[in-house]
């Protein structure tokens, strides 16, 4: 079987390819992919790889050879599943690979905005604690995860894991019941309980038509003022410019972003320009924006595309 790998950019230079081309014939690997190079591409393929590459109805009805499409990704989106069963091509994507990746950096976040390490790096770099007429110098506020109660939205297999390691800090766990629920199941509470106790929260939920825009200018206002927020999940959960709002009064303490509705983002992306405008009135030091990487780690990279040539094993098995 032929395979092509549309868009192995999305992935590290040094992750291995390898259990992949055990189970194929040949593999074309391409950085990146644009529309009008799609279907040259795929024409004699048995097997096309894609993370983030459309293959929508009019491309996979011009691709008779194709029989499987690999995403290396959990979400599908990005592939007309109805037109494929139509086609009778097969679509996996993979899941659970960055669970442990992904609960590192919520905490790597955490740990970074509640102990101010870089901050107190800063100020040894410049001389601040050199200068100190005493053996530590104090710039910043530093304050302890231990007792903080740490607001969960979307409990599957990453938020259980960001709670577990939550217990170790010995924080309280607040999981929140879906947005406007009529019951509340056990040991759950209130989307809107959650959001008015939490003095952080992480967003560990899909997205769709009942998620997108969750956190809005009524949501944030339900939340503490000192109250941090983390998304991870999928960029449309939040307005940004709500949440811009809400960080440039102070009706909300801290905001860290590794997910944005466009990816990549535009320049003039509202939050983005807030963090690089160097005018003390636009910026905004309360927000922090990563490029989607919490996901990234090499370990949960390699993970991924060993999966993935799992499911091309599963497949061929079944053929």
């Amino acid at each position: 079987m032929h395979a092509v790998f549309l868009d192995q950019q999305t992935f590290s230079a040094n992750i291995s390819l390898d259990n992949i081309r055990q189970q194929v014939t040949s593999l074309n690997c391409f950085a990146t992919t644009s529309p009008e190079q799609l279907l040259s591409r795929c024409a004699q393929a048995d097997i096309v790889i894609t993370n983030k590459v459309e293959l929508t109805q009019n491309t996979l009805e011009q691709l008779p050879k194709l029989k499987l499409v690999c995403v290396a990704a959990t979400g599908t989106n990005n592939v007309d599943l109805a037109a494929a069963a139509q086609l009778g091509i097969q679509v996996k994507n993979v899941a659970g690979y960055s669970t442990t990746s992904v609960s590192q950096y919520v905490f790597a976040q955490m740990l970074e905005y509640f102990n101010q390490t870089n901050l107190y790096n800063q100020d040894s770099a410049q001389g601040a604690w050199q200068k100190s007429p005493t053996f530590c110098y104090h710039s910043g506020e530093i304050s302890e995860l231990y007792g903080k109660k740490l607001g969960i939205v979307g409990y599957g297999n990453l938020g259980k894991a960001v709670a577990k390691i939550a217990e170790a800090f010995g924080m309280k766990i607040l999981i929140a019941e879906r947005p406007y629920a009529a019951t509340i199941r056990q040991n759950r509470l209130s989307f809107e309980q959650v959001l008015s106790e939490a003095d952080i929260l992480t967003l560990h939920c899909p997205q769709t038509p009942e998620t997108e825009n969750l956190i809005n200018a009524q949501t944030l206002s339900q939340m503490k003022p000192s109250a941090m927020l983390i998304n991870t999940a999928r960029g449309a959960l939040v307005n940004s410019n709500d949440l811009h709002a809400a960080l440039k009064n102070k009706r909300l303490g801290y905001g860290v972003l590794d997910v944005l509705e466009q990816e990549p983002p535009s320049a003039d992306h509202i939050l983005i320009r807030a963090i690089s405008a160097q005018e003390p009135d636009l910026h905004l030091n309360n927000l922090k924006i990563t490029a989607h990487i919490a996901w990234a780690s090499i370990e949960s990279q390699q993970r991924l595309l060993d999966l993935l040539a799992d499911n091309i094993s599963h497949f061929k098995s079944k053929c």
